[in-house]
């Protein structure tokens, strides 16, 4: 089998957007968490 450049940087870039895509979920996790427990601080000083 006979492999291109073009082939391999193609590879490259599909690793890197899954990589990224990856590490993105669990920050995206993480952000939602805080904003709920924000929220939870807000309604708990309001109900006061």
């Amino acid at each position: 089998m006979k492999s291109s450049p073009r082939r391999f940087i193609l590879l490259l870039l599909v690793s890197a957007l899954w990589t990224a895509i990856g590490s993105s979920c669990n920050t995206f996790r993480g952000l939602g968490r805080d904003i709920e427990r924000t929220g939870q601080k807000i309604e708990r000083a309001a109900s006061r």
